[in-house]
């Protein structure tokens, strides 16, 4: 079994990513939040399977069932983050959408309502 702690106070507010990428990857948009990477366990690596699906980016998911889990920007010392998939969380998050970014591809099939800041990119 995949589990993943996160220290809660080191949750930061959610960000909605409408791009390509993560509305193929997800089924529709991706809700995660940036952790830093010191806050963050993970045991049960041997369910874990990553993805490289860019240059700048690697993305984890459960190989048993495929959900989506992280976002992984591989330029550590510029990111000192993992984006975790706020559906990989089991507790509540407390948090609220902070953003939402790249609605500049979003689809074409639901609108955007929440109040939260927009981002073309």
């Amino acid at each position: 079994m995949l589990i993943i702690c996160v220290e809660e106070t080191e949750l930061g507010p959610a960000d909605i990513c409408h791009c390509r990428q993560c509305r193929q990857w997800t089924g529709h948009v991706l809700a995660s939040t940036e952790v830093a990477r010191s806050a963050l366990t993970i045991t049960g690596l041997e369910h874990l399977q990553w993805f490289q699906s860019s240059v700048k980016v690697r993305r984890g998911f459960c190989r048993h069932c495929g959900s989506s889990l992280f976002f992984d920007p591989l330029d550590t010392q510029k990111h000192q983050w993992i984006g975790v998939a706020l559906g990989a969380i089991e507790d509540k998050t407390h948090i609220t959408i902070g953003k939402h970014i790249f609605v500049a591809e979003k689809g074409d099939y639901y609108p955007i309502s929440d109040g939260a800041p927009q981002h073309d990119h």
